[in-house]
């Protein structure tokens, strides 16, 4: 009789399934490996929400004060405990000591602290880079995954290891969420609860960081083309978590009072929201990558995103949107919006952004990665 032998894997992260990019990232890629009976998943997390019953979960210990010790401790436990059970590969997506893939979900932590923070490195900080450099240099990792290129550049920036040994693997998307839903019904839905206009432009925001995320320039984008184009009256739809007193008051200051909705944050049909909506902009002062961009693209929404948003990787300028080289150039941002505003443009760069989503499904990104794990532990057959 001829049998696979299935191959225990290792999947490890602080929390799982929780909300959070690279939360999501983990979760919806480990369950899809899951129902590949050719694999034993077991994930290990100090946190975890799941409905599979395909994979074994194991509780890993934080010791969160006083704060420095809360990376190593995580680091140092789920080495401890992985050690004890004998599996065929490990796949980290947080920094741990040992590892056979890291999934790279942010840029290296001293980088992300000095250049994106602007900050001064704490004990926690030297702790956390101390981690990270360890299983860089591990001499068990056999690959490093990057959700785009830019985590990539800043990786080889930090780091001197060969560049054939990280590999990009963007995000992916379930398609199927939103073409479940009755795009006519959700635009209905959403337009009547915040009393917008059938007839109107929706420009949609999602971000739990507005200053962060750009949302001053994008606002101040839009009161241009009110003062430039008066008979164009988008409507702005800011999705997400902010200084709400700040933004109000911007948005009275920009003449823009009537024009920008704030709908709070939205943890469940999100889908609705997007759906509803005509563009997608987000002018991040830094992104790994910004899964709300692709979740955008699924919604065949075109988008407009900053230089600095490693999604960029999907955007094809003027095809399905457009990537913003200097996001305090407002002028340019405005412009880009007008050309959106035309029905016609808007449309076709609607069908080519659906388009791109398509191809980035979180089917197709669990397929990268099992052949990844393929190259590493090939699966074997034994005669019995």
């Amino acid at each position: 009789m001829t049998f696979k032998i299935r191959k225990k894997i290792a999947v490890v992260v602080p929390k799982y399934g929780l909300v959070g990019g690279g939360e999501k990232f983990t979760s919806e890629l480990t369950e899809r490996i899951a129902q590949n009976r050719c694999y034993d998943i077991h994930v290990f997390a100090n946190k975890w929400v799941s409905n599979s019953d395909l994979i074994a979960f194991h509780k890993i210990p934080i010791i969160r004060f006083p704060k420095f010790l809360t990376t190593i401790s995580f680091a140092f436990f789920a080495n401890r405990k992985i050690a004890k059970m004998n599996f065929d590969l490990i796949h980290t997506h947080d920094r741990i000591f040992k590892a056979d893939i890291f999934t790279m979900h942010g840029i290296p932590h001293q980088i992300w602290v000095k250049e994106v923070r602007k900050k001064n490195m704490s004990l926690y900080d030297y702790t956390t880079r101390w981690v990270e450099r360890r299983l860089v240099r591990s001499k068990k990792y056999r690959r490093f995954l990057s959700v785009s290129n830019l985590t990539k550049e800043k990786f080889l920036q930090e780091y001197n290891v060969d560049p054939n040994d990280v590999q990009i693997i963007h995000p992916g998307v379930d398609i199927y969420k939103f073409k479940s839903l009755d795009k006519k019904a959700c635009r209905h839905e959403i337009r009547s609860r915040f009393c917008i206009d059938e007839s109107d432009i929706i420009i949609l925001f999602v971000g739990m960081n507005f200053e962060i995320k750009g949302l001053d320039n994008l606002m101040s984008a839009i009161a241009i083309i009110r003062s430039k184009y008066p008979f164009h009256k988008p409507k702005l739809l800011v999705v997400g978590k902010g200084n709400y007193r700040k933004y109000r008051k911007l948005a009275q200051n920009l003449g823009l009072k009537d024009n920008v909705i704030f709908a709070g944050v939205w943890e469940n049909n999100i889908e609705k929201i997007y759906l509803a909506s005509d563009i997608f902009c987000m002018l991040s002062k830094f992104d790994t990558f910004g899964m709300t961009i692709l979740e955008a693209m699924a919604a065949s929404l075109p988008v407009i995103i900053s230089n600095h948003v490693g999604a960029k990787d999907l955007v094809r300028q003027g095809v399905n949107g457009f990537v913003i080289e200097n996001i305090d150039n407002v002028d340019n941002i405005s412009r880009k919006i007008i050309i959106m505003l035309n029905e016609k443009n808007r449309k076709k760069m609607a069908e080519e952004s659906f388009n791109a989503a398509q191809n980035n499904t979180w089917e197709f990104v669990a397929e990268r990665v099992e052949k990844l794990y393929q190259t590493i532990i090939p699966i074997t057959h034994r005669g019995q």
